[in-house]
């Protein structure tokens, strides 16, 4: 339990610091709502569809996808490069396996398109 008081700290230091932010921002933040103010947009247009009955572009989840990928590794690899010589040549072709399934995935999305915008 002493070696996970520091974690605990400071977990609670952040948890306490988001609730104080949001806290302090509703209370001193300006309260003047308008319709423009309350009115959904894109990119500070007015939206082009309606959301509910618009069905979606598969290039959206491609993009989504490919962006799981990437984050999923980057997860996975920068720990991994921080204790690789303790692995071994084990850690190594373990990670080259991981690599290699995420790179399928990959294969996969650029064959479906997912790197085209029209």
């Amino acid at each position: 339990m002493d070696a996970m008081l520091p974690v605990l700290i400071l977990g609670l230091i952040a948890v306490g610091f988001a609730a104080g932010s949001i806290a302090v921002s509703n209370l001193v933040g300006p309260k003047r709502l308008n319709p423009t103010k309350l009115g959904a947009y894109e990119s500070g247009n007015e939206p082009l569809a309606d959301v509910p009955g618009t069905r979606f572009s598969v290039k959206f989840y491609l993009v989504a996808m490919l962006f799981l990928v990437f984050d999923v590794e980057a997860v996975f690899v920068y720990p991994w490069a921080v204790v690789l010589r303790e692995l071994g040549w084990a850690g190594l072709w373990q990670m080259v396996a991981f690599v290699g399934i995420l790179g399928v995935a990959f294969v996969y999305e650029i064959g479906r398109g997912g790197l085209e915008w029209d």
